[in-house]
């Protein structure tokens, strides 16, 4: 019988030594290596057939997601684990959107017990299946739902204020009116469930400040989270230096 090759692609050693001994406990001839950031494990996965890869989302250098995009592309046959801390609604976002058709993946939570983390590698790796987190699932579900998901361009107009962009530098940056922008901010709003007669009274008049609320909201949804902003973050200084060279000019 062909030994089995699994790469995990874990920053974390605790975490990269947990999931060693829980392999080997029910494999022991299984060949395991490791790649400690999403680079390296792109450049490892590429050497093999049809990859088996454990992947953590939070790595340097390449995130998991990008990973996956990465190495999907290439070989759309190789079979990935996300293995994760996160439930976020953004990391289920972002999978729905690369995920080929007819690939077999699956997403397992870290604080799931071992049994069900093995479960999960020896379905996915070994025969072939699909197999989700059941917590995972829900996050699915709500995300696909006509009436809570985000569109492409309500999840954009969250990014810009979260980055704490104002109405003014959003019209620059997304070639909008300022109509525009608050057309996008209500249709965002509106997602969320915040409704602004709701958050306004006679007594108090604006209690709340909707675009701070919807961040709120979104970060108790997943949505958005620290770590994901952080490119976001980057890519917008780009732009603003551009944007201020072509103003200087």
């Amino acid at each position: 019988m062909e030994k089995i090759e699994i790469l995990i692609a874990e920053d974390n050693p605790k975490d990269f030594e947990f999931l060693e001994r829980l392999i080997s406990q029910w494999d022991e001839e299984c060949q395991i290596e490791r790649a400690h950031n999403g680079q390296l494990a792109l450049e490892m996965a590429m050497e093999r057939e049809t990859p088996l890869v454990i992947s953590d989302i939070q790595m340097p250098e390449l995130n998991g997601v990008e990973f996956a995009r990465a190495l999907w592309e290439r070989k759309p046959d190789a079979r990935i684990i996300f293995w994760s801390q996160y439930k976020d609604e953004m990391y289920v976002r972002s999978l729905a959107r690369i995920v080929p058709a007819e690939t077999v993946y699956g997403y397992i939570l870290k604080s799931s017990p071992g049994d069900r983390i093995a479960s999960a590698i020896r379905t996915v790796l070994l025969e072939e299946q699909c197999w989700i987190d059941p917590e995972v699932r829900k996050v699915q579900g709500r995300a696909r739902a006509s009436q809570t998901a985000l569109s492409d361009i309500e999840f954009e107009a969250l990014v810009d204020i979260s980055l704490g962009l104002t109405d003014n530098l959003i019209a620059q940056r997304r070639y909008l009116s300022r109509r525009g922008v608050q057309s996008r901010l209500n249709s965002l709003y509106c997602k969320l469930g915040l409704d602004q007669e709701q958050f306004h009274s006679e007594k108090f008049g604006d209690a709340f400040n909707l675009r701070n609320r919807a961040v709120a909201v979104a970060l108790r949804r997943g949505l958005i989270n620290a770590f994901e902003l952080e490119p976001e973050e980057t890519e917008f200084q780009a732009w603003l230096k551009r944007f201020r060279n072509i103003r200087s000019q």
